[in-house]
């Protein structure tokens, strides 16, 4: 098979969005918008499906390195900090069930025993199982107050946690794609049931199974409802399965939701098909399972004890 020649893989101006994505757009032939096509050999007429999945996923490993090199060439400088922040172990444990207590505020972020699994999930805006590393990282829980200069935006905050992870718990870690079955939670057939609370907006508990929280926190609610088998003794509470499958939100629905749902265990039904009738009627949402390639973000070295505030 001949390959391109160097005059034919080019667009006619490089991305400014990055060298990485233009090496991408310019190899899968695509340029940004705006920017004419010249004789651009197209790999989707001339390789199979399999490997064109394969040669993506390298290439978004290669843009992630790129970004991260650049980020780690401006943390020195112009990474964002929070003004003041505590970070000490939780006195009391009070495990799974309890745990992971973090609030927003316009200013900063208080949480209470609140695991390093989900504060790395949360400053990269992952779901808890695409966070691997040792096992304690879902286990040892802390306390945090941390307040920002001024009022800073949620992408802000997350920027600044961080900071503020690899600043006190020393946290290295590196990114990777690992090929897992996944559950997605998309927007239902005939559309969403839910909105976004409005500024000012009071939170108000309904009857049933309530959630305050954005859909990525209630992906990872899901995902331990979802591992529930089905109870063979109504008098006995199922327990969780230990290795959840991984929810990812895909819904694209931005904001804070407060919302209840009717769902009650049913003897021979598992809560897989018991949240599917209730995600589609009551939320307009609805839960698909697929196997592919999944970005993880893997934590090499981290300390238990964090430094001294």
């Amino acid at each position: 098979m001949a390959g391109p020649s160097s005059s034919t893989i080019r667009c006619a101006a490089i991305s400014t969005r990055g060298a990485a994505e233009g090496v991408v757009q310019a190899l899968f032939g695509e340029c940004p918008a705006g920017v004419p096509r010249k004789g651009i050999w197209d790999l989707r007429t001339h390789f199979p499906a399999d490997m064109l999945k394969a040669m993506h996923a390298l290439f978004f490993l290669i843009s992630l390195a790129l970004s991260s090199s650049v980020a780690v060439g401006q943390a020195s400088t112009t990474a964002p900090a929070f003004d003041v922040a505590s970070v000490k172990p939780s006195q009391r444990l009070v495990g799974p069930d309890y745990n992971n207590q973090l609030t927003y505020s316009p200013t900063g972020i208080t949480a209470r025993n609140v695991t390093l699994k989900r504060l790395v999930a949360e400053a990269y805006h992952l779901q808890l199982n695409q966070v691997l590393g040792p096992s304690w990282l879902d286990k040892n829980e802390y306390d945090i107050d941390a307040r920002a200069a001024g009022v800073s935006t949620r992408e802000q905050m997350a920027l600044m946690l961080r900071s503020l992870v690899a600043e006190r718990f020393k946290l290295t870690q590196h990114s990777e794609m690992r090929e897992m079955r996944v559950y997605e939670l998309v927007i239902g057939k005939s559309g969403s049931k839910i909105r976004p609370m409005s500024d000012g907006e009071t939170a108000a508990a309904g009857a049933g199974f309530h959630f305050h929280g954005d859909l990525r926190q209630f992906a990872d609610l899901l995902s331990v409802q979802l591992s529930i088998p089905a109870p063979d003794n109504p008098s006995e509470p199922a327990r969780a399965s230990a290795s959840p499958i991984s929810v990812l939100d895909k819904t694209g629905l931005p904001g804070i939701f407060d919302f209840s749902v009717d769902i009650h265990p049913e003897l021979g039904t598992d809560m897989f098909a018991s949240w599917q009738r209730a995600l589609e009627d009551q939320l307009g949402l609805r839960i698909e399972s697929r196997k592919g390639n999944v970005a993880v973000l893997v934590v090499d070295e981290a300390a238990r004890i964090p430094t001294e505030n």
